[in-house]
């Protein structure tokens, strides 16, 4: 087993994130930051909604969206260490939470306490890693546990559907839309795709294949409602101005 292979294999090991964030003070961001997903984030987010960003690191992600209005986000990693570091920057920041905990038992969070979770990778490193299925699974029903019904999950990850819908649609009361965005910040202002408007979505993927090309270089954003209504979310704009 190679180096890289092995450090994946890891990306689900509180050691490895501990050792990680002990070397690197950060601060850093995956796959996107706060300015690129923001247009989304409010089409299906409200200001007074309470958040919670799932693995969330050293990012400035939280610090990004309680700057631009958000009034409760909370942030969990598995990493005590860079918990730790957190806490102590952003200790004058009341809107900004951060707690130690094991996406796959957030047992400390009461069931239907949050409005939505937002995931950058975290699912991600869950499939890299050792008992990915099984983690996944267990990560996903306490992610709808500790939802509100028709809150969100917002996954941003590089995997496409064929990889990531059949584990999304396990959770069968979730209506699932798709955003595309692409990966690198271009030098142009011209995005291929929209990011606000969802991508069509069938059981086989061909319709987005068709779209989008083979091997796109986009990041995939599942928006998954619980509750199998998906009709709060469109409106969710309009709830937040008034």
């Amino acid at each position: 087993m190679t180096g890289g292979a092995a450090a994946s294999q890891a990306y689900g090991e509180a050691w490895y994130w501990d050792e990680r964030y002990r070397k690197e003070a950060g601060p850093f961001d995956w796959y996107q930051k706060y300015p690129a997903l923001a247009p989304l984030l409010r089409l299906y987010l409200a200001p007074h909604h309470r958040l919670l960003l799932v693995g969330c690191g050293n990012s400035v992600f939280g610090e990004n969206m309680v700057d631009d209005g958000y009034q409760d986000v909370v942030n969990i990693d598995i990493s005590s260490v860079v918990i730790e570091q957190m806490k102590k920057k952003y200790h004058d920041m009341p809107r900004l939470k951060y707690m130690k905990m094991d996406v796959k038992d957030m047992s400390d969070f009461e069931s239907g306490s949050f409005d939505a979770v937002i995931d950058k990778g975290t699912l991600d490193s869950i499939m890299c890693g050792q008992n990915s299925q099984e983690n996944a699974t267990k990560m996903l029903e306490e992610v709808n546990r500790i939802l509100k019904e028709k809150g969100v999950y917002m996954l941003i990850t590089y995997g496409d559907p064929s990889y990531r819908l059949r584990l999304l649609k396990d959770m069968e009361n979730w209506t699932i839309k798709l955003h595309v965005i692409e990966r690198w910040e271009k030098s142009s202002n011209q995005n291929k795709w929209e990011l606000t408007k969802p991508l069509p979505l069938d059981d086989d993927s061909t319709s987005l294949v068709a779209l989008l090309g083979p091997k796109p270089d986009v990041h995939y954003i599942y928006v998954c409602v619980k509750g199998n209504d998906a009709a709060r979310a469109d409106t969710k704009a309009g709830e937040a101005a008034n």
